[in-house]
């Protein structure tokens, strides 16, 4: 899940493993594979690196309990 911000500022979250396009025309879309659409203050770029650390957490912790069995 990455938090983002509605044009008016609002907070809110999504699933970021339903991103289905991030699109920056010049608002940022972002679609989801159900077919919502979000536009968001956040660049495509910012997207992507919200992405990379929600993942990258992930990962850690699946590392994290692999090291503790």
């Amino acid at each position: 899940m990455i938090k983002v911000k509605r044009l008016n500022g609002e907070e809110f979250v999504i699933n970021c493993e339903l991103i289905e396009t991030i699109e920056g025309n010049p608002d940022t879309i972002i679609t989801l594979t159900t077919g919502h659409k979000y536009v968001v203050k956040e660049d495509i770029n910012t997207v992507i690196e919200k992405v990379k650390q929600f993942k990258s957490s992930i990962n850690t912790v699946i590392v994290q309990r692999r090291k503790e069995v």
